[in-house]
């Protein structure tokens, strides 16, 4: 009687969730095929809420037996397939395969799988969801999803038919839905599976990670050890290729045992969801204040911010350059699942590696997806066997797939070889990586290629007193040029931004730098400055949280300098031998810079100052790569005061103007068919 009554509640379910008409659809198209299948597969889309509401009982064998849940439905479609006379091709129950699809699970803690906590349940066979990041997946294979047998013994009534019907259930391996050994329950003769019938499926292998496993990329630990584990997810059919490298998802699924050369925990994959972080809602109310009174001034806020920005680092006032591009860059980044167009790659030349490893490091701990590449791993994707011996290659991720969206730090580039530095000239150039799989190595008939968006940001430093430097140091030719010889230079130019932090530039205060680092040797948990008190580093990670989400666009008069810029700058720096020096892609990257800026100032709208700060930054960045030209611009010109009192940021307010009206002459002499109004036109 329990049995007839959630028969009861899952048709009238079907019926007022809309799903039996789609199983109506679908035997249609199987009737209409006029091919006889040994298997008839069926997805029902299942909310669990809803069938609890209307049986309790049947509710309650979806969450927690889901397999049992499963027979209560392919008996109600038989019955209906029979009934309404739907498939004239089929003829037993066992034929119905059906799969339930959940929307959701409640949202209780027994329902959640947490990756990082022990021992993990796989004996229940029931659903959980758990979420995590893929770090790495195979190449789509076969599998078996239902195949046919009949009796060997051509006596037996059922050596003809389809009485014996075997089909792929969660946890289940390939042998033990197809094998030679399985004996008819009639006459006990072995059973011969009827190939021409075997039904076959997609099937994928993904490894996740939980998320709080990345702070083993982070560079940090707070000092306690830790190790993580990935995760085997099992995707099957309409689910392959859903999930992408890179991507945080919310997996439903049912846990099993795999034994492979140890016995590892997998998911069999029921629901995907890709998540989508919560948008904060505001910033803290120390900065909310200083953004009140800075209002005055599109220059001010941010002048500040990089000021006081990493004070547990650097003192406030140093190295203010190199903060505002960072802010500028972690501003850049990006939580949604789309393409990240809006890279800023930093590249620093460095005599002091230590400190500037430090402040990167720091500032990527900012963002949910700052990674600090380890020596030891590879930066783009790397093929290997894949450990269930299922014939796919398995593809894992490597520390610039797995920043997604944010920024990846690769430390010193002077310590990687020339093919990895060509490898990566390639990617930052390309936005993209193209892994090659060769069939002949991996068992395949043909080789393939599988290509992935690079959606980060690059940040590496050179160091400037290495041996290797000081011995190939050449005489520069050109003004302001910066030796970057032991880089190849053709990597240097890919970078947006290259940021001369040696001790020849006004981004190198020695003496505060000496007097922070004695006081956090004596004191090494201790707030030496008011502005590491007042502006926390949860403030800051509020704030770059907050800008990163603001939705931007240009003014009319913003976009007319940002073109006429690169215009004018594209024509001054070409030649007849060589062409232009600047790309297509440096209209992209200042459109970037400017809105980049605009966003750390919490604006909706880039304005002509922003533009103004990108294309100082940019031309610092030129003159460092090909030396100066008529538009000179100073190597401390987005600072050119220390910044001690309101009357510095005056000073430099109007040290930016000049700036400006430089810039709008320039634009005038050098950028044909452009126009530079004021505001009085």
């Amino acid at each position: 009687m329990s049995n007839l009554k959630m028969k009861e509640a899952a048709l009238v379910y079907l019926d007022r969730s809309g799903g039996l008409q789609k199983f109506i659809d679908d035997c249609k198209y199987y009737n209409d095929s006029k091919q006889s299948y040994a298997v008839y597969r069926f997805n029902i889309l299942i909310n669990p809420s809803e069938v609890v509401e209307l049986d309790a009982e049947l509710g309650n064998h979806i969450l927690h037996q889901p397999l049992k849940a499963a027979q209560v439905f392919q008996s109600v479609c038989f019955i209906a397939v029979k009934t309404l006379s739907l498939i004239g091709q089929l003829q037993t129950e066992t034929q119905i395969n059906i799969v339930l699809k959940l929307t959701h699970l409640p949202p209780l803690p027994s329902y959640s799988l947490d990756l990082s906590e022990f021992p993990l349940d796989y004996t229940s066979q029931r659903f959980y969801m758990m979420q995590g990041i893929v770090i790495a997946m195979t190449t789509v294979t076969k599998y078996t999803q239902g195949a046919r047998f009949l009796c060997s013994d051509e006596a037996c009534p059922l050596s003809k038919g389809f009485q014996y019907i075997r089909v792929h259930v969660p946890g289940a391996t390939e042998s033990a839905t197809v094998r030679n050994d399985f004996l008819c329950n009639l006459c006990s003769s072995s059973l011969q599976e009827d190939r021409k019938f075997r039904v076959l499926g997609d099937k994928q292998i993904v490894e996740i990670i939980t998320t709080k496993a990345l702070h083993a990329f982070q560079g940090y630990s707070n000092n306690q050890p830790f190790r993580f584990q990935s995760l085997t997810i099992f995707l099957r059919d309409e689910s392959v290729n859903k999930m992408n490298i890179g991507n945080e998802y919310k997996i439903i699924g049912i846990p099993t045992c795999v034994k492979t050369s140890q016995t590892t925990v997998c998911i069999e994959a029921n629901n995907i969801t890709f998540c989508n972080p919560k948008v904060p809602s505001g910033i803290s109310d120390h900065f909310r204040r200083l953004l009140s009174l800075t209002s005055g001034s599109c220059w001010k806020f941010t002048a500040i911010l990089a000021n006081i920005f990493a004070s547990q680092i650097v003192p406030p006032g140093t190295y203010n350059l190199l903060k505002l591009c960072l802010l500028m860059s972690l501003v850049q980044t990006s939580d949604r699942n789309k393409e990240l167009e809006d890279c800023l790659d930093i590249l620093i030349i460095t005599s002091d590696t230590l400190l500037v490893d430090r402040l990167l490091n720091f500032s990527i701990n900012l963002v949910p997806r700052g990674i600090h590449h380890p020596v030891s791993t590879e930066i783009f994707p790397t093929l290997s066997r894949n450990k269930y011996g299922t014939g796919a290659v398995s593809i894992q991720a490597g520390s610039a797939l797995l920043a997604k969206g944010g920024i990846c730090f690769i430390g010193d580039l002077a310590s990687y070889k020339k093919d990895k530095l060509e490898q990566l000239q390639s990617v930052v150039e390309s936005r993209s990586i193209t892994v090659y799989i060769p069939g002949k190595k991996f068992g395949d008939d043909s080789d393939q290629q599988m290509t992935f968006p690079v959606q980060c940001s690059f940040w590496s430093f050179v160091d400037m007193d290495s041996s290797s430097r000081r011995n190939t140091q050449k005489i520069n030719a050109l003004i302001g040029q910066m030796d970057c010889s032991l880089i190849p230079a053709n990597l240097v130019e890919a970078f947006v931004l290259l940021i001369n932090c040696s001790e020849s530039s006004p981004c190198h205060p020695l003496l505060p730098t000496v007097q922070h680092t004695l006081k956090k040797a004596i004191d090494p948990e201790g707030l030496l400055y008011i502005a590491s008190k007042q502006f926390t580093t949860e403030d800051f990670e509020k704030l770059l949280a907050f800008a990163k989400n603001l939705k931007v666009e240009f003014s009319l008069e913003a976009e007319r300098m940002i073109h006429g810029y690169y215009l004018a700058s594209r024509r001054i720096r070409t030649d007849s031998v060589c062409g232009s020096k600047l790309s297509a892609s440096a209209l992209k990257y200042l459109v970037s810079l400017s809105e980049a800026h605009a966003r750390l100032n919490l604006r909706n709208k880039v304005l002509k100052e922003d533009v103004l700060i990108a294309a100082l930054l940019f031309e610092t960045s030129l003159t460092l790569k090909y030396g100066a030209t008529v538009f000179c611009v100073a190597p401390n010109a987005v600072f050119p005061f220390e910044l001690y009192n309101e009357e510095n940021l005056e000073q430099r307010d109007m040290y930016l103007t000049q700036y400006q009206q430089q810039l709008q002459q320039f634009i005038a002499t050098y950028g044909p068919g452009t126009a530079i109004f004021t505001s009085d036109e």
